[in-house]
């Protein structure tokens, strides 16, 4: 089947390497998970208790691959960042029942959120929404996505940030308020969710702000570890 010429070059697809393989990951949506633990609710000023979850997208060029630097944005003088477990989607639908919903998985990786906090605390006073805080330029820094048929799917395991060698996030997967099936169930009711699509689980406690020069070590145990400078 052939295709009309394309007025302007076709934009470059959004590739996350595999682990242990040659292969790649084309990323289609990324959706995030807002306040899943809570005590980072309870840090953000919010109520944590277990209320229907809410989302928020970056855009699939958002993501930053491991093994470049992450460029302090422009507008911003607080940025923060929020260690995240990342999923990476083989099958999609729509109302996904929540005990199938794992069979929707391919992998597992350690993402960061970054977030201009104070363009979001503007955004929030204004009632807006906050793509200006969240979607930015490589805002979303991700590990290699870990194939779930090597390591299953975790229900548990420390996540955790360094900031210039010293722990400022340190959780555990099983504080998520919304769990890994029921995420992607409350999800696939408000979108059709695809193959390629990504979802950023929420982070732990602990969030704070970067500035040029530092170095951010984060992980998740039995998952994967990310590295990134602050240039």
């Amino acid at each position: 089947m052939s295709f009309p010429a394309t007025v302007i070059p076709l934009p470059q697809p959004v590739l996350l390497p595999v682990e242990g393989t040659g292969e790649v990951f084309p990323v289609r949506r990324v959706y995030c998970v807002g306040r899943n633990y809570a005590d980072h609710a309870i840090e953000m000023g919010h109520d944590p208790s277990r209320e229907p979850p809410f989302f928020f997208q970056k855009n699939a060029d958002n993501l930053m691959p491991e093994g470049q630097d992450f460029p302090y944005p422009t507008l911003s003088h607080d940025v923060h960042f929020e260690v995240e477990c990342v999923l990476a989607l083989k099958v999609g639908g729509q109302d996904i029942a929540a005990d199938k919903a794992l069979d929707c998985v391919y992998g597992y990786a350690v993402g960061i959120d970054f977030t201009r906090r104070d363009l979001q605390a503007d955004a929030k006073k204004l009632g807006r929404p906050w793509e200006v805080a969240k979607a930015f330029e490589h805002s979303a820094p991700v590990s290699r996505i870990v194939p779930a048929a090597k390591i299953g799917h975790p229900q548990s395991g420390r996540i955790w940030l360094e900031l210039n060698g010293k722990r400022v996030q340190d959780g555990d997967l099983k504080q998520m308020i919304w769990k890994v099936p029921e995420i992607i169930a409350e999800l696939s009711k408000l979108f059709v969710l695809a193959p390629g699509d990504v979802i950023m689980t929420g982070t732990p406690a602990g969030v704070g702000a970067v500035k040029k020069g530092d170095h951010v070590d984060c992980g998740i145990d039995g998952i994967a570890t990310l590295s990134i400078n602050v240039a």
